[in-house]
């Protein structure tokens, strides 16, 4: 599965690349810091699925997740936050998931995994 990593935070992004890297199961395509820089790396990364946090600045979340859908309708979208309220957001926003940013790593893996098995891979 390939995934692009979209926080704005870079220890963040680099937390989130170590994770995933260590099987090989997912493979990072690029890392973004903003909507604008997401939005232009969609078409040259190619991402079966964005790591979207919620708090990512350049746009409101429901905006960009309607721009994503339209550029890129399979495109699956696992919504962060540490935010605990996020989580509805995100399901009203028709993210395809959600995870907590203070969840422990096991649960995120856990997340990427049920896509990978549900056929977006």
């Amino acid at each position: 599965m390939r995934i692009l990593i979209a926080d704005d935070q870079a220890d963040v992004r680099s937390a989130l690349r170590l994770l995933l890297e260590q099987g090989d199961q997912f493979d990072i395509v690029g890392e973004v810091a903003d909507a604008t820089g997401l939005l232009i790396q969609l078409d040259s990364k190619q991402p079966d699925l964005v790591l979207l946090d919620w708090e990512l600045p350049g746009l409101s979340m429901t905006q960009l997740i309607r721009l994503l859908r339209v550029e890129r309708p399979h495109l699956q979208v696992l919504a962060m936050s540490s935010r605990p309220e996020a989580q509805q957001e995100a399901a009203a926003a028709a993210a395809d998931g959600f995870v907590s940013k203070g969840d422990p790593p096991e649960i995120m893996l856990a997340a990427l995994r049920r896509f990978s098995v549900n056929g977006h891979s």
